[in-house]
């Protein structure tokens, strides 16, 4: 098999200081958290989950929180040879 599909991915963001709501969207007055997953250099996986709240601010401290478990998984995983998978939101909220 290609080294290529089965490297571990990296944890990449995309963060706007302009747009504190960056990867945040409201969907009939609930929070949702929105990314995309790269599980290969050929595939991508757009993801949506409920943060459970319909607080602007709790939905940014869930947001921080998520990227804050996801970026330590992704260095732990990177550290011990494993698939990478995106974290559970049960994990942080």
């Amino acid at each position: 098999m290609s080294s290529l599909l089965t490297t571990t991915p990296a944890l990449r963001l995309r963060v706007s200081a302009e747009n504190p709501n960056h990867h945040l969207w409201n969907n009939h007055g609930v929070w949702f958290i929105h990314y995309t997953v790269h599980p290969t250099p050929f595939t991508k996986e757009r993801v949506r989950r409920s943060l459970g709240t319909t607080s602007l601010e709790t939905a940014r401290e869930r947001r921080d929180a998520f990227f804050a478990h996801a970026h330590g998984d992704a260095q732990t995983r990177s550290h011990q040879g494993c698939e990478g998978r995106a974290p559970s939101l049960q994990a942080v909220a």
